[in-house]
């Protein structure tokens, strides 16, 4: 299963999901996980405190994902991970090495 990761360093989950340019996309496949893709998209987050005018942005995220299970990320605000699961995409926050956390999500997934 592919899962997309957001990450500052590519070996932590330490990345706000609205701060992402990019999302790490591995395999996850028993228990081991490797990075198989990088998929670059546009920042969420601007700085403005509206992003409700940032739907398209979304939209487009959602579209640059397809194929992945699941998000992991340091966090999300209640806004964008609710309208990722409604374009098909579940979003979940942690944080710790990226291998060993997507090991264990895949376990539940």
């Amino acid at each position: 299963m592919l899962i997309a990761v957001t990450s500052r360093d590519g070996r932590e989950i330490n990345q706000h999901f609205g701060h992402a340019e990019r999302f790490l996309i591995y395999e996850v496949d028993g228990g081991d996980a490797r990075l198989v893709d990088e998929r670059k998209i546009e920042r969420y987050c601007t700085g403005e405190s509206d992003h409700s005018q940032r739907g398209h942005i979304l939209s487009a995220i959602a579209g640059a994902l397809v194929g992945c299970r699941a998000l992991v990320c340091a966090q999300i605000g209640p806004g964008p991970q609710m309208e990722l699961e409604r374009l098909g995409l579940e979003a979940f926050t942690a944080d710790g090495p990226i291998k060993a956390t997507l090991v264990e999500l895949a376990k539940v997934l």
